[in-house]
């Protein structure tokens, strides 16, 4: 891709990010979500393979209609109530609308099925920015509107996205949809304390952030895209797959590690609020991505494939490890000390 092409991209998804996020009138946020969908197809399909331009195609359609569904929404609640202001939601059908707007933007389950595909056929650095930076906007416009929206419908799209998530990546064996249904399942969790504790759901999305990006810098330097590809790859860079093994286990949630903050706070907060049936539900859901998030680390730093005599293995290649995996591997596993900083914050 032309590298002017592609710093045109990159700036256009900035500004769009900007715009959508600084803005309190529905028309600006829709005007930023547009720049961000416009400004990311070229980078989804730059490879020009089939594949490449199915994904963008795909994107390209659903952001379209959710944003014309989002747009619906706002007129209608400002036709009869008069307000553009994105806090002033409060006609019913607008807040339903615009919960599944939002919903089919973030790929919350049932609006999910287009996340898995269009990650599929992009690239992981393309991969890491729909999963990450182009989820912010749509995570702040629901955050802004939140005391307006149906707290059970929110609720049981949330539980319904933590355990589709983990159980559609059981049985997956390319890594860009098994982080697809990763990020599907995290959003459930993001979505459940959205009502009752906005700065944990944001808190929950910057460690979620943090640990996505280390996986997929991992990935992407060892050129990893599916588990076959991830049992060798130990033989090339023996730290690199070792600190992919801890991030894979930060993202499952498990102490030590950063990932376990963001759920125990969440339980904790949902246990406040005596919604403690709801806390226990998607506390054992979270098993089911437990189950995956092993396998990965397992095929990353225990096993080798079956292998005939004659199989070349990838030995050490002596390949550069970027510093931006360093720093983000070690914030995705030490950040847990900061628990008592965090909790004394009202």
């Amino acid at each position: 891709m032309n590298p002017q092409a592609k710093l045109i991209s990159i700036l256009s998804l900035l500004l769009g990010t900007i715009i959508a996020i600084s803005s309190n009138h529905w028309i600006t946020a829709w005007a930023g979500l547009e720049i961000n969908t416009l400004a990311i197809l070229p980078l989804i399909a730059k490879s020009h393979h089939p594949r490449a331009v199915e994904a963008a195609t795909k994107y390209f359609l659903t952001q379209a209609a959710a944003s014309a569904l989002l747009l619906f929404s706002s007129t209608v609640n400002a036709w009869t109530t008069g307000q553009w202001d994105i806090t002033q939601l409060t006609h019913p059908i607008a807040c339903t609308l615009l919960t599944v707007a939002i919903a089919t933007k973030l790929g919350l389950v049932p609006f999910h099925l287009w996340f898995p595909e269009v990650l599929q056929g992009s690239s992981l650095t393309t991969g890491l920015l729909l999963s990450t930076v182009l989820k912010f906007p749509p995570i702040t416009l629901l955050l802004l509107a939140s005391p307006s929206l149906n707290p059970t419908l929110l609720t049981s799209m949330a539980t319904i996205s933590a355990a589709l998530g983990g159980w559609a990546g059981l049985n997956q064996t390319q890594t860009r949809k098994i982080l697809a249904f990763s990020s599907i399942s995290h959003l459930g969790w993001m979505t459940i304390i959205i009502l009752y504790n906005p700065k944990l759901t944001l808190l929950t999305f910057y460690l979620y952030t943090l640990m996505t990006t280390a996986v997929f810098l991992a990935l992407n330097t060892a050129k990893i895209l599916k588990l076959s590809t991830m049992m060798t790859a130990w033989t090339k860079i023996p730290p690199l797959t070792s600190t992919l093994m801890l991030a894979l286990l930060s993202l499952a949630g498990l102490p030590p590690l950063s990932g376990f903050l963001p759920k125990w706070l969440i339980i904790q907060e949902l246990t406040k609020q005596e919604m403690t049936t709801t806390a226990t539900i998607i506390a054992l859901l979270s098993l089911l991505g437990l189950f995956f998030y092993l396998r990965l680390a397992y095929c990353a730093t225990i096993t080798l494939p079956p292998n005939s005599i004659n199989h070349m293995k990838l030995w050490h290649l002596n390949k550069k490890v970027s510093i931006l995996n360093t720093i983000f591997a070690s914030l995705t596993i030490l950040l847990l000390p900061l628990s008592p900083m965090i909790l004394t914050i009202p």
